[in-house]
């Protein structure tokens, strides 16, 4: 009978793996390996192959999301009791919304490099580092453990710090990935010290678990438990960029090959928000009424303080025209963050409001990014007053730009972000959160000026001779596909907000 117990506890231990439900990060990540090693063989004259390859491998990774379209896999589990069993891997509807916008980001972000890995990065090392960080963003939203969690993180961060510093020999690029590196290695470490302490009070890492111990910890340990609640939330927050924790982002974007700093703009705030969902909401929901205010703080400093500093940059200034987009991504932070908050005071669905602004954000972001990659082969100092007269000598470049733009304006035709924004406005007023709605109203008419005035200057008289903006093949490809999916969302946006009618959980 001993012997016939102990074999039942062993098989508990043992690990099931579903090996379709990881496959997306997994081909990503085996990818990434194999365009390291062909490194080595392929002559110099024929790297842009490796750039197809990581293309291809991207498309094939998005291919596998659709035979997990029903969202009800699970793997790495310690029981086989479907109603019991702890899962570090789970493959559900959030889960595979995010891994669709991460990698979808990461294949746009592949067809903005191509000219680049052929003119100024090395091909290798940026494809292989791209794939990396793509494939530990596709983990991130399936991890359900602590650990897990961290990891996933670490994966999606450390190759950034790399790509961020690709360019060789420019000072710029140097500086930027050293702050880049400094502020995440710190939030990285405020991140494993909170988890630490959860873990020392609750003894499991795996967050539904979490969630349940933590309702009973004894009293002497109470204090450790709230203490790693907060500095695990701190760590996220960094992430997110999240004010005060934002101040890495202009100049990191700057000093960053642009295909880059598009991927940072899109994927890697996916992959703080994701991280910062899953322990918020997942994890912590006993400490609702501590990190609710704190977000909604969060969020109402956050895009107020994004927009302010969008507002005032000066359009011939150098590379303003990237700072103005960072410190949008900032202001976009806040309204992202806010349904998180409200989902303190309501329920979990509130989420999904969150998820749907991330989609509609992440297409016309990258959208925004890609038309400015191909200004900037004209224009390296990349001003917005570079921008004038754009229409007159490429009329698609030109209504394209001003499309993204009045997407993350809000204003049609737009229309996707236009619902976007009204989702998020009622997830805040749903929840209670009324003073945050007024001030995510008056944040968002003070992003209409610099947004408008960067469209009006798209249209308005050249001041010299118009140069026509020559794009390469991947570039008019990878602003297409932008555009395309822009016009579709803003045609049918419920494809993006029904995810906010009903909990992703």
């Amino acid at each position: 009978m001993a012997r016939s117990a102990d074999l039942a506890r062993s098989a508990d231990l043992v690990q099931s793996v579903d090996w379709l439900a990881i496959a997306p990060p997994t081909l990503a990540a085996v990818v990434a390996l194999a365009v390291l090693v062909a490194d080595l063989f392929v002559p110099a004259g024929r790297k842009q192959l490796l750039g197809w390859a990581s293309i291809a491998g991207l498309a094939a990774s998005l291919a596998l999301l659709v035979p997990l379209r029903a969202g009800d896999r699970s793997t790495f589990c310690l029981t086989a009791d479907t109603q019991l069993r702890a899962c570090s891997y789970t493959a559900d509807h959030f889960t595979l919304v995010i891994q669709f916008l991460v990698l979808g980001g990461a294949l746009l972000t592949a067809l903005l490099s191509l000219a680049d890995t052929r003119e100024k990065l090395p091909a290798g090392e940026f494809w292989f580092l791209l794939l990396s960080s793509a494939a530990g963003a596709a983990l991130l939203p399936a991890s359900r453990d602590l650990a897990t969690l961290v990891v996933a993180l670490e994966v999606a961060s450390l190759p950034a710090f790399a790509l961020v510093g690709l360019k060789r020999g420019d000072r710029m690029s140097g500086e930027s990935a050293l702050k880049f590196f400094l502020s995440s290695v710190t939030a990285t470490a405020v991140t494993l010290l909170g988890v630490s302490f959860v873990y020392a009070a609750t003894g499991t890492l795996h967050l539904t678990e979490v969630a349940q111990r933590l309702g009973d910890v004894p009293d002497q340990l109470q204090t450790l438990a709230q203490a790693g609640v907060a500095l695990t939330l701190v760590g996220f927050a960094f992430k997110t960029a999240a004010v005060p924790f934002h101040f890495w982002v202009p100049d990191t974007y700057v000093g960053a090959p642009l295909p880059v700093a598009a991927y940072l703009s899109v994927v890697g705030k996916a992959v703080g928000f994701t991280g910062l969902i899953l322990v918020t909401v997942v994890a912590f929901p006993g400490y609702a009424d501590v990190w609710g205010p704190a977000l909604a703080v969060l969020a109402a400093l956050t895009m107020t303080l994004g927009n302010v500093a969008a507002l005032r940059q000066v359009s011939t200034r150098a590379w303003s025209a990237v700072r103005l987009l960072a410190w949008s991504s900032v202001a976009q932070a806040g309204y992202l963050l806010v349904p998180i908050a409200a989902a303190a005071y309501s329920s979990d669905d509130q989420i999904g409001a969150t998820v749907a602004y991330a989609l509609m954000y992440a297409v016309v972001n990258l959208g925004a990014f890609a038309v400015v990659a191909l200004v900037a082969r004209a224009n390296p100092e990349n001003r917005i007053s570079d921008y004038r007269g754009l229409y007159a000598g490429s009329p698609a470049a030109a209504l394209a730009m001003g499309f993204f733009l009045l997407n993350l304006a809000g204003l049609p035709p737009g229309i996707i972000g236009l619902f976007a924004k009204v989702t998020v406005f009622s997830a805040a007023v749903d929840a209670g959160l009324g003073w945050l709605a007024v001030i995510m109203g008056v944040n968002v008419v003070i992003a209409l000026y610099y947004y408008l005035r960067w469209t009006a200057l798209l249209f308005r008289a050249p001041e010299g001779v118009t140069v026509p903006q020559r794009a390469t093949a991947p570039v008019t490809l990878a602003i297409a596909l932008a555009a395309v999916a822009g016009v579709v969302l803003s045609g049918y946006p419920q494809f993006a907000l029904r995810f906010a009618a009903n909990s992703l959980f």
